[in-house]
């Protein structure tokens, strides 16, 4: 058998295809990994790349370096490396899957900022939205900017999803606190470290009373589909009668398809969503029964038996409560009355906050784990169990090593976590409450048994590209969907919106070239060219000339009638 596996040619960091051996083995390609794998010459990610790349440039560590290390990090500790200092209240940090393995870090004033892959952070703001956030200053006000997320094909279409607070315009009056918005960017034809704030598109504006249960992550599935997660932003039932029913999406998690061709709307509802001929319930709902969520993770690498995405979000258990859970969330479910995976011990009646399944190469102890933790600074990992119990959870503490240990220790609150394109897990945490402080961090998750990055997990790095496309180039007096259709401002038409409309139209000759601004020729004038000059009536004055004299000759004829 191990003759025959070796001459397959197994792609980089998977398994061998679990329908080659279905008749062989029942398990699932975890199961093959973890019992086979190991036996068989390292057939599994990632001893496949160990056994072939193993050398004086990888430093995948032998088994009698692993016993001294064990000695020095006790009970198989991680160590939080720390990246970047000095933001002001981090929330979340994503990146944009092009290839260039860029991180953007939203800090909750209203700013994204840009870290390069050599860990530079640029000068100049990604994106700059502080003058449209309306965030809050004193400790458990969540307003501010919440989450971003990145087309599946950013490097084709530029396209980037927002979502923040805010209390502008037609808002403004009114019974709720603030508007949470999700809108639609594009980045710069000229600068791809730049978004064009001209671009933005509106999605879906929710009003919400409180400061509090907010939510606002989005993220794209492998199904290409935008989810977003809202919190129940603690609405009672008199609530929403007071807000006439401006709040039916609380609580839920929505799911939209945004690669629509059609203008006037920004995104279409997938028919398979679970109320989309409902009468009773927005079609954009997914699922619901949702209070305090989180952060969500979709691991890429699952779905279940009926080919779902596996979607885990914390939450909080009630309304009120400060006990915590975590949920799979699948669609059609009322997570007021659905069981969670697993429910969360209080620690000091911190909330929840949710982390990523790692699916990272540096570290093949943490793999397939959901990383996640609470306010208070603790990390947890949730496992699943063994193979008698592989749809049961297993929380247990996730161990940090001192600074003396690591070089660094994460200190302070957690206020999000995040991932880069390789699948490494990363964590923002402050040690102070206040918005206006500097003292947020940056820190990777870091595998100590495996602390530099070995060459079988490096990428290479590719230049951010400027937008490229059709669209992009040509459509100048429009904006393009997702999909790279130009949909046109009011006043232009035609292919790229390149011809300008004027209503009522240029008369004698004259050519709209931009709305309702006519280009006459030479001896006409007026908002449609409508006026003559040098002594030359135009066609309108040439008109009422000659209904003024039908006139006078009706008159004539008629008088000299009378006098006969």
């Amino acid at each position: 058998m191990s003759l025959e596996l070796n001459r397959l040619s197994l792609p980089a960091g998977r398994c061998l295809c679990p329908w080659y051996f279905s008749e062989l083995f029942q398990a699932d390609v975890d199961e093959f990994c973890q019992y086979y794998g190991r036996r068989d010459g390292g057939l599994c990610f990632p001893d496949f790349h160990r056994k072939q790349t193993r050398g004086q440039d990888s430093n995948y560590l032998g088994d009698e370096k692993v016993e001294d290390i064990n000695r020095k990090h006790k009970h198989n500790c991680y160590c939080a490396q720390v990246v970047l200092s000095g933001l002001r209240q981090p929330v979340a940090v994503v990146h944009c899957g092009d290839g260039s393995q860029r991180l953007f870090v939203l800090e909750k004033e209203g700013f994204v900022r840009v870290l390069t892959h050599n860990m530079e952070l640029l000068k100049e703001p990604f994106l700059d939205i502080h003058k449209l956030v309306q965030t809050g200053l004193k400790a458990g006000d969540e307003r501010g900017l919440l989450g971003l997320t990145f087309h599946p094909n950013y490097k084709k279409n530029g396209k980037l999803y927002v979502s923040y607070t805010t209390n502008q315009e037609r808002w403004a009056i009114g019974p709720h606190d603030h508007i949470l918005r999700v809108v639609e960017y594009t980045v710069s034809r000229k600068n791809p470290n730049l978004v064009d704030s001209r671009t933005t598109r509106m999605l879906i504006e929710v009003a919400e009373l409180h400061r509090k249960h907010l939510g606002g992550q989005l993220l794209f599935g492998p199904d290409g589909l935008l989810h977003i997660v809202l919190g129940d932003g603690m609405i009672t039932l008199d609530d929403m009668e007071e807000m006439d029913g401006l709040s039916d999406f609380t609580g839920s998690v929505l799911r939209v398809d945004v690669d629509t061709d059609c203008c006037t709307a920004p995104y279409s509802i997938p028919r398979n969503n679970p109320y989309f001929n409902s009468t009773n319930q927005p079609p954009e709902i997914f699922a619901h029964g949702l209070h305090d969520p989180g952060r969500c993770a979709v691991d890429r690498h699952h779905t279940d038996n009926n080919g779902s995405l596996l979607i885990l979000c914390t939450d909080a258990s009630g309304r009120n409560a400060s006990a915590g859970r975590i949920l799979a969330i699948t669609k059609g479910k009322d997570y007021e009355n659905e069981a969670s995976i697993i429910d969360l011990a209080t620690s000091g009646g911190a909330a929840p906050v949710g982390g990523f399944i790692y699916r990272g190469c540096q570290s093949r102890r943490l793999y397939g784990s959901y990383v996640f933790g609470d306010k208070n600074g603790n990390l947890r990992i949730l496992q699943k169990g063994s193979a008698a119990a592989r749809d049961q959870w297993q929380e247990k503490a996730l161990c940090l090593g001192t600074s003396s240990s690591c070089g660094s220790a994460l200190v302070g609150h957690i206020l999000g976590f995040g991932e880069d394109q390789l699948g490494e897990v990363y964590i923002l945490a402050t040690s102070k409450s206040m918005a206006q402080s500097h003292s947020g961090k940056l820190y990777k998750l870091v595998d100590p048994k495996r602390p530099a990055v070995p060459k079988e997990c490096q990428r290479q790095v590719e230049a951010p590209e400027l937008l490229g496309t059709a669209c992009s180039r040509q459509c100048k007096n429009g904006h393009c969907t997702p999909t790279g259709k130009c949909c046109c401002s009011t006043g232009w038409e035609g292919p790229f919106c390149r011809v300008a409309k004027c209503e009522p139209a240029c008369r004698n000759g004259g050519v709209c070239v931009e709305p309702h601004n006519c280009l006459c020729k030479s001896g006409y004038s007026g908002a449609q060219c409508e006026k003559g000059e040098r002594g030359m009536p135009s066609d309108q004055e040439k008109d009422g000339i000659l209904d003024h004299i039908i006139d006078m000759t009706s008159y004539l004829l008629n008088l000299t009638s009378y006098m006969v």
